[in-house]
């Protein structure tokens, strides 16, 4: 183990590492499917930035994102990219999100 940042580029990948993760947070091999349903409050054990585009407001990916930054990071950044005219969903403008446990020091 080197150590590093783990950047998750889009939420599949991120549902995919979070699957694979074991109790101590590194990741295991793993193949299969997965049903993990990501909403705030889950405890992210892998990932510490998140790439992926602005997600429709109301949907299961905006509710995954707002556990992953947190909802009022959420929200500003939307009420900036709303004000600013950015695209959304699947070829729209994209972001750079931190965990949000990242922000505070934890």
């Amino acid at each position: 183990v080197r150590g590093g940042r783990i950047i998750a580029v889009g939420t599949t990948s991120l549902r995919l590492l979070e699957s694979a993760a074991r109790e101590d947070s590194t990741v295991a091999p793993w193949s299969g499917p997965t049903d993990i349903f990501i909403t705030p409050g889950y405890r992210f054990r892998t990932a510490d930035m998140l790439m992926t585009n602005f997600h429709l407001p109301r949907s299961t990916l905006f509710m995954l994102v707002s556990a992953f930054s947190g909802l009022d990071t959420m929200r500003a950044a939307y009420a900036h990219a709303i004000a600013t005219r950015y695209r959304f969903y699947s070829y729209g403008d994209a972001s750079l999100l931190y965990r949000a446990e990242m922000s505070d020091g934890r």
